[in-house]
């Protein structure tokens, strides 16, 4: 008895080539409707799966395969004498190698304009019963998913006249690979056009991957890039890198961190970040006046940094830049003159996101992972709520320190906590991330303004648990404060702030960032 392969496949890549080798081996080839007719214009005789059931496909071709005489040929164990027994008795032949790859469903929901109707019907429901059937009698039959893996099918068959166990194995873990993502991109799907099920009792997450890394956050840690399937706006999966090596771990990390603190601007803005953690934050008229003073607000920690900007970089622009050793620039766009003055340096990364500055969609989630569990949450889009805010101090802020205080406020929703950042006339002028307690990172952001602290405003992006806040801003020249509220000790401050002649405004809205 001839040995058969089942072939049936929605990306038809290399798979006439496979079929004719299959053939001149002496495979019988069964298929399927669309298959069948590229492999008979090929050439390749074909048996219907029709003509082995003897029941014809129906309903539009949504049953082909569902039959015993297909799914015993695949299941039934060689080395069982019962299970051979009864397939002689039920005139069933065994099939060797299952072909398959699934309907289309990723690329269909990636149309544009794709109904729900659509998408239903590019779910498969033979194929993937096919491949499980066949990657759980591994040991029996060769299943591929994968087209690239029909050379070293071939190989094999070829130089052994069987495919090894080891690599059937290997194929088969493929299928059980294939099909969770599969089907955990069709419960997103329908996860999304339901809405309210956010946090589902289970979670099923799937990703593809971008790129492995030379390595993870540091040198003796591996890593690879995973990507959200779809378009995702504003990310950094969607940017074209024009120039300079791969991005590291650690540039994904920080540019991450760079777009999200970007996204809260409208106005022309360049955002500098260093270790995650915003190092300079400014807006101007122009994009290039708004780098400016992005450098001038922290020259030191920008060095070996991030720089995202929202509007296109210009070739005045591109000289400053050039002026010190920066990592990456992402912007949505780059004059040609620019282009050709920043990759005068081999080693900076230019990314082009002409979505930048987007806000991730309604539903988005942000997630950490921590040993032996993960951690699900609303992604915080929030920034405040006007008519909330609470003006607790006998002195209101001016027009100018509103301003400044919106303005500050941004940058602390994006800064490690504990943090507090001091901004003035559009420009961050100190900024002090992740410390383990408030009045560190009050006078850390404050020994980075120096002088230019004098006069500024100062963004705490959780409460003040004593008056010690309050008493170095007084002592710096800080002239407004805004802040959440809700210590049992808001009290201290607001009186630090009314004897010191300081406006302070509770948002009743914290920004915690860990």
């Amino acid at each position: 008895m001839a040995k058969r392969a089942l072939i049936s496949v929605s990306d038809k890549t290399g798979v006439n080539e496979f079929a004719k080798e299959l053939h001149s081996l002496g495979y019988e080839i069964i298929s399927t409707g669309g298959t069948a007719k590229v492999l008979r214009d090929a050439g390749i005789e074909v048996l219907n799966v029709s003509d082995i059931t003897g029941f014809p496909e129906c309903l539009d071709g949504r049953v082909k395969t569902l039959h015993p005489k297909i799914h015993a040929g695949i299941l039934a164990i060689r080395d069982n004498e019962e299970h051979m027994k009864q397939l002689k008795e039920l005139g069933v032949d065994a099939i060797d190698i299952v072909a398959i790859n699934l309907y289309p469903f990723k690329q269909t929901i990636l149309k544009e304009n794709v109904t729900l109707e659509e998408a239903i019907e590019n779910i498969d429901i033979g194929g993937p019963t096919m491949i499980r059937a066949a990657a759980k009698n591994f040991q029996d039959v060769a299943v591929i998913v994968d087209p690239s893996d029909y050379a070293l099918v071939i190989k094999e068959l070829k130089e052994k006249n069987e495919v090894s166990k080891e690599t059937k194995f290997k194929l088969a873990y493929k299928v059980f690979e294939h099909t969770s993502h599969y089907d955990t991109l069709i419960a997103q799907y329908l996860r999304q056009q339901i809405g309210d099920e956010l946090f589902p009792q289970t979670l099923t997450l799937t990703y593809e991957k971008v790129q492995d890394m030379r390595y993870g956050e540091n040198p003796h840690q591996r890593a690879v890039f995973y990507k959200e399937i779809g378009e995702n706006p504003g990310c950094l999966t969607s940017a074209k890198q024009l120039h300079g090596k791969e991005l590291s771990f650690n540039n994904i990390n920080d540019a991450n961190g760079a777009l999200a603190l970007l996204a809260e601007f409208d106005e022309p803005t360049v955002v500098a970040v260093k270790h995650a953690n915003p190092c300079g934050v400014a807006s101007a008229e122009t994009i290039y006046e708004a780098y400016l003073k992005a450098y001038e607000a922290d020259p030191v920690s920008i060095f070996g940094g991030i720089i995202a900007a929202n509007r296109e970089i210009d070739a005045k622009t591109a000289e400053e830049i050039n002026k010190i050793f920066i990592e990456i620039v992402i912007a949505p766009s780059y004059t040609e003159e620019a282009l050709q003055i920043l990759t005068r340096k081999k080693n900076i990364r230019i990314l082009e996101l002409k979505t930048i500055g987007s806000k991730l969609p309604k539903g988005a989630l942000d997630m950490k992972k921590v040993a032996g569990g993960l951690l699900v949450q609303d992604v915080d889009d929030a920034l405040l709520n006007m008519g909330e805010i609470k003006y607790v101090t006998e002195r209101k802020p001016t027009e100018q320190e509103m301003k400044d205080l919106i303005f500050a406020w941004k940058i602390v929703k994006h800064t490690k906590s504990n943090g507090i950042a001091l901004a003035k006339n559009n420009q961050s002028v100190g900024i002090g991330p992740g410390q383990t307690n408030r009045i560190t990172a009050a006078n850390l952001a404050i020994n980075y303004a120096g002088d230019r602290a004098k006069g500024s405003v100062m963004a705490s992006d959780a409460f003040f648990p004593f008056s010690d806040c309050v008493e170095a801003a007084a002592k710096a020249g800080i002239t407004a404060i805004i802040q959440p509220g809700g210590s049992i000790r808001d009290q201290d401050s607001i009186d630090a702030c009314n004897k010191y002649g300081i406006a302070m405004i509770f948002t009743g809205m914290r920004h915690f960032k860990h």
